[in-house]
C-alpha cells in the first residue's frame, strides 16, 4: 500500500511538472502565446531613415540603412527560441531555395530581441544552421529597442521558473531594393504564398 501511494505521488508530481512546463510553453511560444501585431500603421519607414547601429554575426558594425540597394527580409527573434524562430528561419531557408538564383541579391536579417544572451558569436553559431544568406544581428539593449521600435516590432521578456523567454513579433518584414516596406509574411504562411511575395520585389 505504501509503495502504491509513493508511486501515485511520484506520478502526480511528474504530471504537475509536465502540466506546468506545457502551460509555460503554451503562453510564451506555443499556440496560446499572444501574437503581437505591428505597432506602426501602414508599416515601417524606409530603411534609409534607420539611424541605429547593430553588430552582425561577424562582428561588423552596421545600420539597417546599409541594406538599401537590395531587397530585404527582416525577422526578429532569439537563439534560445524553442519553436517560432527555428521554424521561421527554416521557412526562410526553404523560400530562398525555391527562388534559386533569384535569391542571390536578397538581404536576410535576423535581429535578436535578446541581446543579453545573443552575442555575435552566439548568433554566428545559430545562423550557421540555416541558409548562408541569413545574417544575424545583435547590439546594445538600447539599440535593439530602437531597432524594434523603428520597425514596429514587439518584444517582451517573460520570466519562467528556469530563467526567462522572449515573446516577440513573429512576422517577416519585406522591403524592396529602394528600402521601402512592401509587405509582411506571417508565421507559418504557405510557401506558395510567401515566395510570390518575395518575387514581387526582386
Amino acid at each position: 500500500m505504501i509503495r502504491r501511494r509513493f508511486l501515485l505521488g511520484v506520478a502526480g508530481l511528474a504530471g504537475l511538472l509536465a502540466a506546468t512546463l506545457f502551460a509555460g510553453w503554451w503562453q510564451v511560444d506555443g499556440p496560446g502565446a499572444r501574437t503581437p501585431r505591428l505597432s506602426i500603421a501602414g508599416g515601417p519607414p524606409p530603411l534609409a531613415q534607420a539611424e541605429m547601429t547593430l553588430t552582425d554575426h561577424e562582428g561588423r558594425r552596421t545600420s539597417p540603412a546599409s541594406w538599401v540597394g537590395r531587397p530585404t527580409l527582416l525577422f526578429f527573434g532569439f537563439t534560445y527560441c524553442p519553436d517560432v524562430c527555428p521554424t521561421t528561419l527554416s521557412d526562410i531557408t526553404g523560400w530562398l531555395e525555391a527562388l534559386g538564383g533569384e535569391a542571390r541579391d536578397i538581404n536576410v536579417a535576423f535581429v535578436t530581441v535578446d541581446p543579453e544572451r545573443d552575442t555575435a558569436e552566439a548568433m554566428a553559431d545559430y545562423v550557421d544552421m540555416f541558409h548562408p544568406a541569413i545574417v544575424g544581428y545583435t547590439g546594445a539593449p538600447d539599440e535593439i529597442r530602437k531597432t524594434a521600435d523603428f520597425f514596429g516590432a514587439f518584444y517582451k521578456k517573460v520570466e519562467t521558473e528556469s530563467g526567462y523567454m522572449m515573446n516577440h513579433t513573429a512576422t517577416v518584414f519585406l522591403f524592396d531594393a529602394a528600402g521601402n516596406f512592401r509587405s509582411t509574411i506571417d508565421y507559418h504562411e504557405a510557401r506558395e504564398i510567401a515566395v510570390p511575395k518575395i518575387r514581387k520585389v526582386l
